[in-house]
């Protein structure tokens, strides 16, 4: 599987969030794209489509992430440079 190494994931605001600022899911590459309030931007794979809509669905994205991604040894993750809000 190919990460994205380039930026260019449409992500999308997260309203009501402590923790989280935007996100975004690449279908090909099953890498879901984070912001987080502080401005670092993360790429986790693989994450499968279903966990992608479970994390959606979440009333607390945060938590989600700490529960089911944050520290999970079945996937990756990368920092990217800080960037821009897309949106």
């Amino acid at each position: 599987m190919k990460l994205k190494t380039e930026n260019k994931m449409k992500r999308f605001k997260i309203e009501g969030s402590s923790n989280i600022a935007e996100i975004g899911y690449d279908y090909d590459n099953l890498t879901l794209e984070i912001q987080f309030l502080n401005g670092k931007v993360y790429q986790y794979w693989p994450i499968s489509p279903s966990g992608y809509d479970s994390f959606l669905k979440a009333k607390s994205k945060g938590g989600f992430f700490a529960q089911h991604i944050k520290n999970n040894k079945g996937i990756n993750y990368k920092k990217l440079d800080d960037l821009q809000t897309h949106i």
